[in-house]
């Protein structure tokens, strides 16, 4: 979606204020369930925020150590007391700004968390990563897991992931694919990638709006497996919760979203419109 012009010329802080408005407006007209109305005591008394919640208030990229690795070349820092490296051109404040982000989107507070006390990975468990970045979920489960699958097509990470990965490197396989519904040159199925009749336990997928696709993409591969669980973000696009809770379902899921919302403002093609507030991440328990 183009950007009209004279939004251009508005400084994004005084846009960012004007939505904020439209959305307290909005929210005070409106019968809320409790959450909502926690959205809006936030907002009356701070800035917009992804978040809009006070947990991001104790996160300050500031306070975060990176280290440099001579001999790889790259940055790097500490998730969970294990080196997770950052791509080339990272320089230290720009990976201080990016962990903290990654900080906020799993505090236990966070409505982007993958994970929960009773939605969580077990030993012995076989993981798909779709969309991995830098990979701090698969990092966060990598020593009680069997095997993971990353799939990242973003070249300049693919170093970073082989670096952070290197001491399980018996244990996981980096794709540099798109996930898809669909084959090409550049992606792939889930059903063409695991062909052979392989057990998946647990499906992870970011995808920046594409997450159906994945979905769509593993019919075959969720209809034969048992006990398999999916963690899919649903915050991309503004109907994109609805639409991946049907879609879910469709295919045999018992679904619930995490708690809370994100006022996701980010991204050219992202629409903010009404009702503003997003579900993050949709968890799906297919018995």
């Amino acid at each position: 979606m183009k950007i009209p012009f004279y939004k251009k010329l508005i400084p994004r802080s005084i846009r960012l204020n004007i939505l904020k408005g439209q959305i307290v407006e909005n929210l005070e007209n409106r019968d809320l369930n409790a959450e909502e109305q926690e959205v809006l005591t936030f907002l009356k008394s701070h800035s917009l925020h992804i978040f809009p919640y006070n947990f991001p208030e104790k996160y300050k990229p500031k306070d975060i150590l990176i280290e440099k690795d001579s001999e790889k070349g790259l940055l790097y820092t500490l998730w969970e007391g294990k080196k997770l490296y950052f791509k080339n051109g990272h320089q230290r404040k720009k990976a201080q700004v990016y962990f903290n982000s990654l900080l906020l989107e799993q505090d236990p507070l966070s409505p982007h968390r993958y994970l929960t006390e009773n939605f969580d990975v077990h030993a012995g468990d076989v993981i798909v990563d779709v969309g991995a970045a830098e990979g701090n979920f698969s990092l966060s489960v990598i020593e009680k897991v069997k095997k993971v699958y990353i799939f990242e097509v973003e070249k300049d990470w693919i170093k970073a992931l082989e670096a952070t990965f290197e001491p399980w490197k018996e244990k996981v396989e980096i794709v540099q694919k798109y996930v898809s519904d669909e084959d090409t040159i550049d992606s792939i199925k889930l059903d063409t990638f695991f062909n052979n009749g392989q057990t998946v336990n647990f499906i992870k997928a970011d995808v920046e709006g594409a997450e159906a696709q994945v979905v769509n993409g593993a019919a075959g591969l969720i209809k034969s497996q048992s006990n398999l669980k999916i963690a899919v973000c649903t915050y991309h696009r503004q109907s994109d919760a609805e639409e991946l809770d049907k879609l879910l379902k469709n295919k045999g899921f018992v679904n619930h979203f995490s708690d809370k919302y994100m006022i996701f403002h980010y991204g050219k093609s992202n629409v903010v419109k009404p009702p503003y507030l997003r579900k993050a991440v949709l968890r799906g328990i297919k018995a």
